[in-house]
């Protein structure tokens, strides 16, 4: 999941679908933007979602464990100083360090005082937002517990929700996403955070939960239901979608799939819901299937994937100035960027967890 968080901001920096720090000319054409449209699309439809979802499961057995008060110091330890870090380190660093726009801010000192005095810091999480809505998740969370005693996890598996059930929920999760989006459309936030996606994320959390204290996850993901889930997910989603821009954009604007009463507003939220969930039951089927071994490279990527989370924004962003002496390749350049993004903000995340104070929360 960290892997294609760093390729999704890696195709906003060239395709301009989407919304981040950097981005560089020339603005393709939309007939150019559609494989990134439709890439970007199946992305964002289930990777955000799957985690928020691991982050439940976990959550589960952290609360039973620590209870409610020693769950919630350690969510703020873990969730809060890294957004910390962020919000009065690196992006002051990204706007005044690297500055890829060659923005006049003034004597830094004093936009930094005003940075701190204004609270405006508080809305600039960038993509540690997700860092930020789990932090609230899981206070809820604790908060319910000390009103009501936490099941303890149960080891025992329990059937696992049927393909009908599975359905169901896909579809009322595009129903409340397309009702959400009537206020919020995409494109929206509040204090960087973009509740036009948050049905699928609170849902996936409390589903996480749901799935630690019941013990049907490892069932669910050798199921048939799943492998099948993904692959209809994987063939049918493009195609699906494909379907849905033509129609749309023959008969409307590209703004109306963005919230609204409109029948394109409508379809991507079933769809991105529906898509979505057969992608991440596809991925759970796959990777514990076919990459279920704690081998010493993998645990080396995974104890750093969280470091590669909150401190790739600014390597993208340097790599990014670097290559623009590159002659322009569309395509070329996005997977430079992914591969020597990953890379390197590997490599920066390992050099940060030498440092003893950073190594606790990275």
């Amino acid at each position: 999941m960290i892997v294609l968080v760093v390729n999704m901001h890696a195709c906003v920096t060239y395709s301009h679908v989407g919304d981040w720090y950097l981005t560089i000319e020339p603005d393709p054409s939309m007939s150019v933007k559609i494989p990134f449209i439709v890439w970007q699309s199946m992305l964002q439809s289930f990777f955000m979602g799957l985690l928020f979802f691991l982050a439940g499961y976990f959550a589960a057995g952290s609360l039973a464990r620590r209870g409610p008060g020693g769950f919630a110091r350690e969510r703020l330890f873990r969730l809060g100083l890294p957004v910390l870090l962020y919000v009065l380190v690196i992006h002051p660093f990204i706007l005044l360090g690297l500055n890829p726009w060659h923005h006049d801010f003034g004597p830094r000192p004093a936009w930094y005082g005003r940075y701190l005095l204004s609270g405006r810091f508080i809305g600039e999480t960038g993509p540690l937002w997700f860092a930020v809505a789990l932090l609230l998740f899981c206070l809820a969370l604790a908060g319910l517990a000390r009103l009501r005693r936490p099941r303890l996890v149960v080891a025992a598996v329990v059937f696992p929700p049927s393909a009908g059930v599975l359905v169901v929920f896909g579809l009322l999760l595009g129903l409340g996403t397309f009702a959400v989006r009537l206020v919020q459309p995409i494109g929206t936030h509040v204090l960087n955070l973009q509740l036009c996606f948050f049905v699928e994320y609170i849902a996936w959390f409390i589903a996480g939960l749901h799935a630690a204290r019941h013990g049907w996850l490892l069932a669910l993901a050798d199921s048939r239901r799943a492998r099948v889930a993904g692959w209809i997910a994987l063939i049918g989603g493009p195609l699906v979608l494909l379907g849905l821009l033509a129609v749309g954009m023959r008969s409307g604007t590209k703004e109306m799939f963005f919230g609204g009463w409109y029948g394109q507003a409508f379809g991507l939220a079933v769809w991105e819901q529906l898509t979505g969930l057969g992608l991440a039951l596809g991925s759970i089927a796959l990777f514990s299937r076919r990459f279920d071994a704690d081998r010493p490279a993998w645990r080396w990527l995974d104890d750093r994937s969280f470091g590669v989370y909150v401190l790739h924004t600014p390597v993208l962003i340097a790599l990014t100035m670097l290559f623009r002496s590159l002659p322009y390749h569309l395509y070329g350049l996005v997977a430079l960027l992914t591969v020597s993004g990953l890379v390197a903000s590997y490599l920066v995340a390992d050099l940060a967890r030498r440092i003893p104070g950073l190594r606790a929360i990275l």
